[in-house]
């Protein structure tokens, strides 16, 4: 049984929407599959569930068939969904789904995220970030440490109240990934990023940030810079576990 795209908006309305979500001169079918796409991650639409044919979505959104065949060529790319002839267009299973996708993070937390999802995402990097740390206290240079204090110093000027102190708190992290020399796991920097941004947002929806959190960055920092390995890993693995239990008390107080 197909799913009607109930509670969706016209042309301009996507397309402000999608301006919103991604900055201005986004595509409108970057607009309609940031919709979808939410749509499905907040479980509107959950697995198994066929979506509008092209035909009836465009007619009831007054927007152009190709438009809504390229937003499903986007859903399709990140593993969301599956569209076959006179089959239509099926919400594929939870474990197909491209979850490290940066655009689909951003889908997920822009409703409200499950208390799961989120965890999961945190011990991802509680297993990552810790064993990167302890890299880049090894194989650092002083271009990555002239990176990650300068991050610092962005976030401490700009606060992580701000989309300047969260991309400064993205470079933090990213710069230590670099600081391994490891390709492998410079892979992951914009998945961590994501996760680290959108947590980060979300802390701070219904309260202020319940600390700060810079202390914990600049110890990680310190021990990377003397080259200790062993103190840079345990202090990532604190900045983690705090980092949680902040986005934890955040999702209970809601």
């Amino acid at each position: 049984m197909a799913v009607p795209e109930a509670g969706f908006m016209n042309e301009d309305a996507i397309a402000k929407s999608g301006d919103e979500a991604r900055g201005p001169g986004r595509r409108l079918h970057g607009a309609i599959a940031h919709k979808l796409g939410t749509a499905i991650l907040s479980g509107k639409y959950v697995p198994g569930d066929i979506l509008s044919g092209e035909v009836a979505f465009a007619e009831e959104l007054q927007v152009s068939r190709s438009a809504y065949r390229e937003a499903i060529q986007v859903l399709t790319a990140k593993g969301l969904v599956a569209s076959r002839p006179k089959a239509g267009t099926r919400v594929l299973p939870r474990d197909r789904w491209n979850l490290l996708d940066p655009e689909v993070l951003g889908w997920a937390f822009a409703g409200e995220p499950d208390i799961e999802f989120v965890r999961s995402l945190f011990e991802l990097r509680a297993i990552v970030e810790p064993a990167a740390a302890r890299l880049a206290a090894q194989r650092r240079d002083k271009e990555d440490l002239k990176t990650m204090k300068d991050a610092l110093a962005a976030m401490r000027r700009h606060t992580l109240t701000t989309e300047a102190g969260r991309a400064a708190d993205r470079d933090f992290h990213k710069a230590i990934l670099q600081a391994t020399r490891n390709d492998a796991l410079l892979v992951l920097s914009a998945s961590i990023g994501a996760a680290v941004n959108w947590t980060t947002q979300f802390k701070q929806r219904a309260r202020a940030l319940p600390r700060n959190p810079i202390p914990d960055h600049v110890r990680v920092y310190d021990a990377i810079a003397a080259g200790d390995a062993a103190g840079a890993a345990e202090a990532m693995n604190v900045l983690v576990d705090l980092a949680l239990e902040d986005t934890h008390s955040s999702m209970v107080a809601k």
